[in-house]
Formats: C-alpha cells, sequence, structure tokens
C-alpha cells in the first residue's frame, strides 16, 4: 500500500445561521460565542494546528466578517497592551492565529447544506486528503480528535469519521453508522444513514463534527441530488465511498460538548471554568 498524502488542510464550515442562539447571534457568528475567553471557532483551529495543519479554510456566509477579524493583526490593540505593560494578554491576543498557517475564505452562496459548504471549498483543497471540522462540536481530548483522525487516516489511507456512542433516543440528530471492528480504535464502515428514526438505526455509533476525508468525496458530492431539507448532504456522499469499502469510523478518546445547543454550551463553560480552577468542584 502506498504511504497516504499528509493531511494539510482544513475546511470550517462556518455559514450556518445560529438560529438557536438569538438574538446574541443576530449580529455575530455563532462560532465566534465564547467559552471562557476564546470562542469556538478558535478552539476548532487550534486542535486543527495541533494535528499539523497547515491551511485553514473557511467556509462563509453573510455577518461573517468577525471571523476574519478575529485572525487577523490587530496593530492598534496591540500596541495599546504593549505600552499598558500587559503582556499576558498580549501574547494571548496575538496566539489566536497559530504560527506557520495561512488562512483562505470562501463564500458558501446560498445555505445548501454541510455537503454543499464542503465542496464550496474545493478548488482551494484540491486533489489532497483534508480534515472537516464543526466548531459547534468542541472536544475536550488529549491529543485532539482531529489528531487521532489523522492518524487513523495514516494508517489506512481511507476517509475517517469521529464517532461516539450515544443514546438511541437520539439518533435521529445524528449520522449513525453501521460498522466491523479492525483493530484499535478504528471500524470499517459497512452502512451510514443520516438522522434516521431510533428504531431504524443501525447502531448507536454516530458521526460528530470531525472527518478526513479523501479528494474523491468532491466528485460524490457534485453527484449528490439535493436529499433531507432539500440540503445536499455530506453523509449521502460518504455512503457511496462506503460501498467502495473506503471509510473508517474512529471511536476517538475525549469528552464533546454540543455548543450548537444551548445545555451544551453551558455545560463547556462549566467544564473549561472548572479545569482553569475558576470554579469550585461540586460535590
Amino acid at each position: 500500500m502506498h504511504t497516504p498524502r499528509k493531511v494539510r488542510k482544513a475546511v470550517f464550515p462556518v455559514a450556518g445561521s445560529g438560529t438557536r442562539f438569538l438574538p446574541a447571534t443576530k449580529a455575530m457568528p455563532k462560532e465566534m460565542l465564547p467559552v471562557l475567553d476564546k470562542p469556538l471557532i478558535q478552539y476548532a483551529v487550534e486542535e486543527a494546528a495541533a494535528a499539523g495543519i497547515e491551511q485553514m479554510i473557511f467556509v462563509t456566509g453573510r455577518n461573517k466578517r468577525a471571523i476574519e477579524d478575529h485572525f487577523d493583526r490587530s496593530p492598534e490593540l496591540e500596541m495599546l497592551l504593549q505600552a499598558q505593560g500587559k503582556t499576558t494578554l498580549l501574547e494571548a491576543l496575538r496566539s489566536a492565529a497559530p504560527a506557520g498557517v495561512n488562512f483562505v475564505y470562501v463564500r458558501q452562496p446560498e445555505p445548501l447544506g454541510l455537503g454543499h459548504a464542503v465542496l464550496c471549498a474545493a478548488s482551494v483543497v484540491g486533489d489532497e486528503p483534508f480534515a472537516v471540522i464543526l466548531a459547534d462540536d468542541l472536544i475536550d481530548a488529549q491529543p485532539g480528535v482531529t489528531a487521532q483522525l489523522v492518524h487513523s487516516y495514516a494508517r489506512h489511507g481511507a476517509s475517517v469519521l469521529g464517532v461516539e456512542d450515544i443514546p438511541l433516543a437520539d439518533a435521529g440528530k445524528y449520522g449513525i453508522v453501521a460498522s466491523d471492528p479492525i483493530g484499535g480504535n478504528d471500524e470499517r464502515v459497512t452502512q451510514i444513514v443520516e438522522k434516521p428514526a431510533p428504531e431504524e438505526a443501525p447502531s448507536t455509533l454516530a458521526v460528530v463534527g470531525r472527518y478526513v476525508l479523501c479528494p474523491q468525496i468532491f466528485g460524490e458530492l457534485a453527484r449528490t441530488p439535493r436529499g433531507r431539507g432539500g440540503e445536499i448532504q455530506l453523509t449521502d456522499a460518504i455512503a457511496r465511498r462506503v460501498a467502495q469499502g473506503e471509510v473508517v469510523a474512529h471511536r476517538f478518546a475525549g469528552t464533546r460538548f454540543d455548543c450548537g445547543s444551548k445545555a451544551g454550551f453551558v455545560q463547556a463553560n462549566i467544564a473549561f471554568a472548572k479545569n482553569a480552577g475558576l470554579m469550585p468542584e461540586t460535590r
């Protein structure tokens, strides 16, 4: 087997409207909601950088300029903090954009779903493997989940989905896979179903917001008709690669917070505050 190419690029679909957090997200992207003192999108970028990703590709929509501004330099603010001797804050400000990475912004012209958002990045990604990271899923893990998936990709040379067990009652919220163990935390995916009813779910193994995908997925997405909700579903395109035996599920190690929900967002802030020693442990 030939050595798989290095995963150098990550796609961040950030064009969603974040309606569950209105009115907070009326003028601010949901990816800029902070867990403690860092926005969700920064945790996602840091996770990607730790996995060796060199190019961060943001698929944006209207009212997402705040994300671009966040990862840009702010010379005036840097000079002010330097003049005030606030070196810790200055370092925190400069660290928003990890060293050695570059940022690319691509527009998704209309909200046609996750699969369409990924397809919008095709011309930038080109013919190489890439990660997809959904900032809504904040995952506390060491090493980061993207690094775990990159290692799995290096072992198998196949697309890798980050998965975890969920309550059967929640199956209708996720893509659900059936799979066969192939060693360690990796399993060969035999079936993937988008948001099945609990009684129709092939398992309780759910795909969460982490992927490493082979570039062939772009061809599948280009051929994918609109599915649930009138959107182009990434799951539908992945399903066709499953039929080729080319998809692996990786049971990642880490704690996931669904920050697309208010409850998950609050839980993340509490957990990270405790980790930072900002809150007493409850007995």
